[in-house]
């Protein structure tokens, strides 16, 4: 979650205060370990983010000198096809996020919350350049779109995305059908059966309608947060690298090169 602007983290800031009133006054409950979790973990994300920005710069600035053109960063026609182009890589990259292992290993850290508040929405992984997450995002570059404006546009994405991960909103009526909403996210974050791997869109809904996975809440079923496979510990350390302490434990009783293949890349 980009969180650069002094205006937005006062925005969030306003926002987290009214949701914990909000579910006080409600009776909800506030669980503020795990609040306190999600910030410590947002921290050090900040600061994985600028060094895998530093360390991956050169390779996206290679990619624009590979493409075979490049659309002015001041078009805005390039802006309003690079969201959409961006949106459709962020639905794919989610969704390998979900269905590779080795990816799952970094996104985990974001399910692990057992309670759905905006300041989950800060619990990411600090592994994302290990995970390969970025590689996705090369592809618009190579389209001939200037990777400043593929930043930001991914930026705009995971800022609206703060926005989605609560309980204080029920429904947005016919934004529904268009955009990503909280009551959508909430079923993505569901960690049932019914709503495991579904939902991966990030302002928008339609790729989900268009690729088979969107998914709605059932009314019989209610949702229930954090991961299908709870870990052990609930610390800083233990919630962002417990996923990859599993794989590479999976990985070291693996018999052959195919078998630790198929565990790092098959189905989390």
């Amino acid at each position: 979650m980009a969180l650069r602007s002094p205006w937005f983290l006062l925005i969030v800031a306003t926002c987290v205060l009214l949701e914990w009133l909000w579910r006080s006054a409600s009776r909800r409950g506030y669980d503020g370990r795990g609040a306190w979790v999600s910030l410590r973990v947002a921290g050090v994300r900040v600061i994985a983010a600028a060094l895998g920005g530093v360390l991956l710069s050169g390779v996206f600035l290679g990619a624009a000198r590979l493409a075979p053109w490049h659309l002015p960063f001041s078009d805005v026609r390039a802006w309003i096809a690079g969201f959409f182009l961006v949106e459709f890589v962020y639905y794919w990259q989610h969704r390998a996020s979900h269905r590779v292992r080795w990816m799952w290993a970094t996104h985990a850290v974001h399910h692990s919350a057992d309670q759905m508040t905006l300041l989950s929405a800060l619990r990411l992984g600090w592994t994302g350049v290990l995970s390969l997450d970025w590689v996705f995002y090369l592809a618009p570059v190579l389209l001939g779109f200037d990777p400043r404006m593929v930043i930001a546009l991914l930026a705009f994405n995971l800022r609206y995305q703060f926005f989605l991960h609560t309980e204080a909103i029920r429904t947005l009526g016919p934004l529904e059908w268009i955009f990503n909403t909280p009551a959508h996210h909430r079923v993505h974050h569901g960690s049932n059966a019914e709503y495991l791997d579904c939902n991966y869109g990030g302002v928008l809904i339609v790729f989900d309608r268009l690729f088979g996975t969107l998914r709605l809440r059932k009314p019989d079923v209610p949702i229930r947060y954090g991961l299908a496979h709870p870990l052990p510990e609930q610390g800083v350390f233990a919630t962002t690298f417990g996923e990859w302490k599993r794989l590479f434990a999976d990985l070291r009783v693996a018999h052959d090169a195919r078998t630790a293949l198929r565990t790092a890349l098959g189905n989390p």
